[in-house]
């Protein structure tokens, strides 16, 4: 197991609790750190789609439009599978992130 820290921060009491209702069997700790864990990946893929931006130019909005129909659809078939039971693990409890600069 890795070694863990502990750390005070504050939040509002609204969203404490909302947290605590959807992490209540995995726990809190483990919620946030999953939460922070997604949070750094997805400012890691903001720099290389900023890289690549700047390599190769801005995407087309036909480029765009078809990545996000492509994600609308990954989205459909995981839902799909969580319906069917299918689907375990992080995978399982939620839905996939908001489109980002969209």
């Amino acid at each position: 197991m890795a070694a863990t820290r502990k750390m005070t921060v504050t939040i509002r009491a609204d969203l404490l609790d909302e947290i605590r209702a959807e992490a209540a069997e995995r726990g809190l700790s483990a919620y946030v750190a999953e939460a922070l864990r997604f949070e750094r990946d997805r400012d890691q893929l903001r720099e290389v789609a900023d890289w690549l931006q700047e390599e190769h130019g801005a995407l087309t909005e036909q480029e765009r439009t078809a990545a996000f129909d492509e994600l609308g659809e990954l989205d459909a078939e995981h839902e799909r599978r969580r319906a069917a039971g299918k689907l375990t693990g992080k995978f399982a409890g939620g839905s996939a992130p908001e489109e980002a600069g969209r």
